[in-house]
């Protein structure tokens, strides 16, 4: 990915959506209410760099103006309308990025039924070129590596474990370092196939069934 610098008066945009963030900036105008919802996998970051906004999360009420950040947590159910007589420009950020994203909620916290969304919302471009069967298989096989990964590092940090605990045990630092450091080799490569795996799925969903 090539350096680039954004400015949130001009790129009003998705500047980043990958399986591990989606980060953008968001414009809403006066008066506008965006709809209820949560993220069943992470947490999303809002700092308002321009305009007021109340914010609704979990129930908890709070207005912000530029400068100012919150924070909705997995599974809050969270809410923002603006407030000032100019627009609100707000920076904001959810990880992880996988689909749906998002859950909307009813006005008293419900859950509604899951929706899958285009890639467009995010300002990405549905692959259209794969044929379907193909985005299906791939991740299907990224899904089997992932159970592979898992599956390896479980066995690392088992073997690993009891050599950690003795070399704690006995203060050799050394020999802690080494131990931490396998385990933390095959660990990091679980997560990076599960990453894998997401961005195969985010490109798999927007075809493989209604989005709107």
């Amino acid at each position: 990915m090539a350096f680039r610098v954004y400015d949130f008066r001009d790129d009003i945009c998705h500047q980043l959506v990958t399986p591990h963030i989606r980060s953008r900036f968001m414009r809403m105008e006066p008066g506008q209410v965006a709809d209820r919802h949560s993220h069943d996998l992470g947490h999303e970051i809002f700092l308002i760099l321009q305009g007021r906004a109340i914010f609704e999360i979990a129930g908890e009420e709070a207005e912000l103006g530029p400068g100012q950040l919150c924070i909705a947590l997995v599974d809050e159910p969270h809410q923002v309308r603006v407030v000032s007589e100019e627009p609100v420009i707000m920076y904001l950020s959810v990880t992880p990025h996988i689909q749906p994203t998002h859950t909307g909620r009813t006005a008293t916290g419900e859950p509604l039924p899951i929706r899958f969304a285009p890639s467009r919302v995010y300002d990405v471009e549905t692959d259209e070129q794969t044929p379907i069967d193909q985005l299906i298989d791939r991740y299907g096989e990224a899904a089997s590596d992932l159970a592979a990964a898992a599956q390896e590092n479980a066995r690392v940090q088992r073997e690993t474990a009891d050599a950690l605990k003795e070399a704690l045990a006995a203060g050799d630092e050394e020999a802690a370092n080494a131990a931490r450091l396998a385990m933390w080799q095959t660990l990091s490569q679980t997560f990076k196939q599960a990453y894998a795996m997401a961005d195969l799925w985010n490109d798999l969903t927007p075809r493989a069934g209604s989005v709107g």
